[in-house]
């Protein structure tokens, strides 16, 4: 399974109010700092609430980071998070 797949399985079994959506950007990134582009290191989250519900956004940002913590620790570079 890919970096993508991985990351969307692991947030929509732990961030159930929310429909998930992942984006792989490393290829945005291409050239920066002799980066090649590959290897979905890049990777831009979406979040949008399933109902209304007050949210605190950096709680969210670090239950997505200690989610992730494995794939930071395999190669994930960046994290844009986006919550609608």
């Amino acid at each position: 399974m890919n970096r993508t797949k991985r990351i969307k399985n692991i947030l929509e079994n732990n961030l159930l109010d929310y429909v998930v959506n992942i984006i792989d950007n490393s290829s945005l990134h291409k050239g920066h700092n002799n980066f090649n582009g590959d290897g979905e290191t890049h990777i831009l989250i979406e979040l949008k609430k399933r109902k209304k519900i007050n949210i605190n956004r950096l709680e969210i940002h670090k239950k997505i980071n200690s989610l992730l913590k494995n794939e930071f620790n395999t190669g994930l570079h960046s994290l844009q998070i986006k919550i609608i």
